[in-house]
């Protein structure tokens, strides 16, 4: 059944879907050196997928509008999404277009993973698609660096509607980038590429560095060292966040966890406070289980969390 253009979401995603083939090993070996693979697992991702599970799962009403294939990929794609309740309605099918294919290496002694990827088709936001309408009557929009023009044309929607971009950006090489990066009012960027953005040293500096008065909050992201926030109610000094202790299982799409457990709780009118906090159990959530985490267990978790402060 085709869904209405006039439908409310509360996240509306454009950008990158993936699937991704885990390897698990003991621990990464040497160069040249055999490890046996311990177990093979099959897994939906991509930055803004794996958001909008994530979203989805905390209970936000998600759909996902950016363009797919006619491929095998893309129709598990499709499949994964319909399985987590998302609505994929206005996602454009195109032969020429794809989702990304990874080949995913996990150490489990560490958590850490390396990520081998592979594209050649047409992905990410389409450059005409959805109708404006659609995005206009989102709560929150959440995009990346995949097809720049759809993205930049999306953000100018949602802005001019009054609605809330969230963004989760890795690269900058699209001449579109800067034009983009100005319109997005809910910035979360992990530190590696907040960085290499800014020429800074650390995540305090990159966010105020990246901060503008057009913005709502501008987050860096540090994996187990939390976060630092720049607000458009505290702007004079950013305000770190610790991480949550935990034993990590596997951190693969954490931050793409944390930007869409983010989008839910924004969607939801929660306070800057409590976006983070919820966002950043869900991420730890998703590095100890190895799984994005449901709402009843991040709250849960959050709960007995408390409990330990107190």
């Amino acid at each position: 059944m085709t869904t209405p253009t006039n439908a409310r979401f509360d996240v509306l995603g454009l950008g990158c879907t993936a699937i991704d083939d885990l390897l698990y090993i003991p621990s990464f070996p040497q160069a040249d050196e055999k490890t046996r693979v311990q177990e093979r697992q099959r897994k939906f991702g991509g930055l803004i997928g794996a958001a909008l599970v994530a979203a989805a799962r905390a209970g936000a009403a998600c759909a996902y509008a950016g363009c797919l294939g006619t491929d095998e990929f893309s129709s598990a794609v499709e499949a994964c999404l319909g399985r987590e309740g998302i609505d994929t309605a206005h996602a454009p099918r195109l032969p020429h277009a794809g989702v990304i294919h990874s080949t995913i290496v996990v150490g489990r002694d560490t958590g850490s993973r390396n990520i081998f990827y592979e594209t050649g088709a047409q992905i990410g936001a389409h450059a005409t698609l959805p109708a404006a309408e659609v995005i206009a009557n989102a709560r929150v929009l959440a995009i990346d660096h995949y097809g720049m023009p759809g993205n930049l044309r999306a953000a100018r929607i949602a802005r001019a509607a009054g609605r809330s971009v969230v963004a989760d950006f890795e690269d900058s090489a699209s001449p579109l980038f800067r034009e983009l990066l100005g319109l997005v009012d809910h910035l979360i960027l992990g530190e590696k590429f907040a960085c290499q953005l800014t020429g800074t040293s650390d995540a305090a500096k990159a966010a105020c560095a990246l901060w503008s008065e057009h913005r709502a909050v501008v987050i860096i992201t540090s994996g187990a060292h939390g976060c630092w926030c720049l607000s458009s109610a505290a702007a004079s000094a950013p305000r770190h966040f610790p991480a949550f202790p935990i034993q990590p299982l596997d951190t693969t799409g954490c931050g793409d966890v944390f930007h869409g457990a983010y989008a839910a709780s924004l969607a939801r009118g929660e306070d800057l406070v409590a976006r983070i906090r919820f966002a950043s159990a869900s991420a730890a959530l998703k590095a100890q289980l190895g799984s994005i985490p449901r709402l009843e267990q991040v709250q849960a978790f959050l709960a007995s969390s408390m409990l330990t402060q107190q």
